[in-house]
């Protein structure tokens, strides 16, 4: 760390912990680690400024391995802690790293409402289709027919699509990356970083021990251009090795279309992570690999009042109008409250 003026200016090296990282070798959470790392000091804020909070899980080691203040909390429940930190300390900026079962199972509920509030946080959800810290159980979010150790003859509930949950909810930024795409990691942090309200990313991210390969057809650069689109605001969706291929709507549904043969980038979709009404960015939700290449980048970056805003401004006018009160003056006051 060294000054720049009245603020210092930080470099990863500043929030590198003296923990050693107790991931499995070869882990893709190294890879977020890094990236976040990486980002936290360009933002421009004050390290003590920084929270992070997790659940349990693989995932949830993350505030440990981050020099900033975090709260290891209980499962699923990384999204109310950080709602309550937020809400009453709204000077910080607060992060959850979670994972596809601490987040999505358990912690189901606790992220809907999180998200539907439009919390000035951001949430990381880490997911490789797999619980690993318990040792390869199946997760909402693994595949039809998967055989782990508590579905040996394979699942048979449909994943859930977190990204569609996060639409559903009307998160006000909706991302997705890849772990072993870093420069764009990296650029999609960034953006969930300046965006004013709740900020979902999901992050595929590979568990090389329990669950190696999950997203082998995205993550493999040979094969990337063909099975992913990376979205950009007011641009076609195009994707392919050359580039050659795009997405088309076709009455209500999308389409792949060669370019050529009377087919100009004119005739694709033009993205819009701007729109206000959520259809669109559902519809990429829902492209999903084999039949179509998945989205990567922001699907929904809309504006909204936040819920610690709005809860910190109704507490200013309460006071205002009544005074600050003081605690003993309610005990004093009787044994009973009278709720007008």
């Amino acid at each position: 760390m060294h000054s720049h003026g009245s603020l210092p200016v930080l470099t990863a090296k500043d929030f590198t912990t003296d923990q050693d990282v107790r991931w499995c070798p070869g882990c893709g959470d190294y890879s977020i680690l890094a990236q976040v790392k990486k980002v936290l000091p360009t933002l421009g804020i004050p390290r003590e400024k920084f929270v992070f909070v997790s659940g349990i899980g693989c995932s949830s080691r993350f505030p440990y391995y981050v020099e900033t203040y975090g709260v290891h909390s209980i499962h699923g429940r990384a999204p109310s802690v950080a709602i309550g930190i937020k809400a009453t300390r709204p000077d910080l900026s607060v992060w959850v790293a979670t994972g596809d079962g601490d987040g999505l199972s358990i912690g189901g509920n606790h992220l809907i409402h999180a998200i539907r509030r439009n919390v000035d946080i951001k949430i990381l959800l880490f997911n490789n289709r797999i619980y690993g810290l318990t040792k390869g159980q199946y997760s909402p979010t693994s595949e039809l027919g998967k055989k782990t150790k508590s579905s040996p003859f394979g699942t048979v509930d449909l994943p859930l699509n977190p990204i569609s949950l996060a639409i559903g909810a009307d998160a006000t930024f909706v991302a997705r990356a890849l772990d072993s795409d870093p420069k764009h990691l990296e650029h999609v942090l960034q953006r969930a970083a300046a965006h004013k309200g709740t900020a979902f990313v999901e992050i595929y991210q590979n568990c090389n021990v329990f669950n190696d390969g999950a997203f082998e057809y995205a993550t493999v650069k040979d094969t990337r251009p063909e099975t992913t689109c990376y979205l950009e605001h007011g641009k076609p969706m195009l994707f392919g090795r050359n580039r050659d291929k795009g997405i088309r709507l076709n009455g209500l549904e999308p389409e792949i279309v060669s370019l050529g043969n009377g087919i100009s980038e004119d005739d694709l979709l033009f993205h819009d992570e701007k729109m206000v009404e959520p259809t669109m960015a559902m519809m990429l939700a829902r492209m999903a690999h084999p039949e179509f290449p998945e989205p990567m980048g922001v699907f929904r970056a809309v504006s909204r009042p936040t819920f610690d805003h709005l809860i910190n401004e109704q507490v200013e006018k309460a006071i205002s109008k009544m005074g600050r009160g003081r605690l003993a003056d309610l005990y004093d006051d009787g044994e009973t409250w009278t709720v007008q």
